[in-house]
């Protein structure tokens, strides 16, 4: 009941508002960040401190509040998220180079959209659909509270993106072929198993990374498609695509991984505070027989998939 108070009686109706008006409510909470509540502070600023061992605390500190300007910019723009209308979208959010997508679609290719959680992504799952031919399918996980979930994927669906489960991906994509189709996979969170996933250095640190987007290409056999978000100014931004393979079969075991993360790495190091740092990203262990374990997975991957 507390939950449909609060969307109904508060958070949809704010959506409404227009978005510089929601700037200034989230101004407020910027400030309450920055001096009676500081939101995962030590989190946000360990992440930094070994990121960029380089740096002073002075810039740590620096980095840590422009972090959090974005992050409640983000909070503005995920409430008017709920309420946007496709024109807005189109104003707000564009696309730099569409007719690599394009010319997929034109040969039939389905094509696996990859990145991280940089700049705004909320707004790319809403209007993906719209904004290229192929049909937009997100790959996620249920959120905590079956209230929010089924509110907030209503609203990420409403122009025509299909949000699946993680766990039956393979079954709801096998069974859409009415026209090529665009999977968008968020690959920068940290992994459940620290068994299961492909380690790489990442922002100075041995990391454990998500390996399912290089299985999801080779399973389905589609085009990989980084993308990267950048903020041109407050509430305005675009995306730029680039193509890592139009055939997963032929990159071997990791290549696919390891390109996508250098490239989202490289955009982290240039604007750091663009990507979301309160995560705890890094809490899993290393293994102690890591080096045993990536030639058992390399050997899992080419059986799977007939490497030679």
């Amino acid at each position: 009941m507390i939950q449909r108070i609060a969307y109904y009686g508060m958070v949809l109706p704010l959506s409404y508002l227009p978005l510089n008006i929601l700037y200034l409510f989230t101004d407020f909470f910027f400030l309450l960040l920055i001096t009676v509540f500081p939101y995962r502070k030590k989190v946000i600023q360990n992440n930094l401190r070994n990121s960029f061992p380089e740096k002073s605390e002075k810039e740590i500190k620096q980095l840590t509040r422009k972090f959090y300007r974005h992050f409640t910019d983000l909070l503005a723009e995920g409430v008017k998220n709920l309420s946007m209308s496709k024109e807005e979208y189109l104003k707000r959010f564009k696309v730099k180079n569409p007719e690599l997508l394009e010319e997929l679609y034109k040969k039939n290719k389905d094509v696996l959209l990859i990145s991280g959680h940089y700049n705004n992504w909320e707004w790319l799952i809403v209007s993906q659909n719209f904004l290229f031919a192929h049909q937009a399918f997100g790959i996620g996980m249920p959120l905590s509270s079956k209230f929010w979930d089924k509110k907030v994927n209503e609203k990420r669906q409403r122009f025509g993106m299909k949000v699946i489960h993680a766990k039956n991906y393979k079954q709801e994509l096998n069974h859409f072929n009415q026209q090529p189709k665009a999977v968008l996979v968020l690959s920068d969170q940290s992994p459940a198993d620290s068994h299961k996933s492909f380690w790489m250095t990442f922002l100075n640190q041995e990391t454990a990374v998500l390996f399912g987007a290089e299985i999801m290409a080779h399973q389905l056999n589609c085009a990989v498609v980084f993308f990267i978000t950048r903020k041109i100014k407050r509430g305005f931004y675009e995306m730029e695509l680039q193509l890592i393979t139009v055939n997963p079969h032929e990159k071997k075991w990791g290549e696919i991984t390891t390109e996508h993360v250098r490239l989202l790495e490289k955009e982290i190091m240039k604007k750091p505070e663009y990507w979301l740092w309160s995560h705890k990203r890094w809490k899993r262990k290393i293994p102690e027989n890591l080096e045993q374990l990536k030639i058992k997975q390399k050997a899992f991957f080419d059986e799977k998939f007939n490497k030679k």
